[in-house]
């Protein structure tokens, strides 16, 4: 099993989400995350799915994929050098003095954003890949236990620039 991430550039209708998405959970598999956005064209839309599958599951998903008549373009990003953000907020709450000044340290360094506070409760802005994410909230998990929760978005990806080609 690896992570895998899929790019489609898809019509920009009414249901064409609920199709695409209806499509893995018929199947039976689990999408990891999910982000819609419009293009620079404003007939089409940008999927990006993350999801986890070993290599012939994976297979039958972009063939699956290439068949729906409202994607134009299916792009594996699997193997390719991207470039890749996830949203997250985490709210901590009942802290101390002490504690704020801890966590704004902790913002400082790990170029967070603090978007709402009051005496002992902040809110941070993390837009980070998902691997920093992730280890922001075992940081937090152990700073703060049991007085945090998070809330995250779905990644985008966008395939990197290849400067050695030119």
């Amino acid at each position: 099993m690896m992570k895998r991430w899929i790019s489609l550039l898809v019509e920009n209708e009414i249901g064409v989400l609920a199709r695409v998405s209806s499509l893995f959970s018929g199947k039976s598999y689990n999408l990891d995350s999910l982000t819609v956005g419009a293009t620079e064209d404003n007939s089409i839309s940008r999927m990006t799915i993350s999801l986890t599958s070993d290599d012939q599951t994976f297979e039958q998903i972009k063939k699956q994929l290439n068949r729906s008549v409202e994607v134009i373009k299916v792009v594996d990003f699997t193997d390719v050098a991207i470039h890749m953000k996830e949203l997250m907020f985490i709210k901590i709450s009942d802290c101390t003095q002490q504690e704020m000044i801890q966590l704004t340290h902790i913002i400082s360094v790990f170029a967070l954003k603090m978007i709402d506070y009051d005496a002992d409760t902040a809110i941070i802005e993390c837009v980070q890949t998902e691997d920093r994410n992730n280890n922001l909230i075992r940081l937090f998990e152990k700073t703060f236990p049991n007085r945090f929760s998070i809330v995250r978005g779905g990644g985008v990806a966008i395939e990197a620039i290849n400067l050695s080609n030119g």
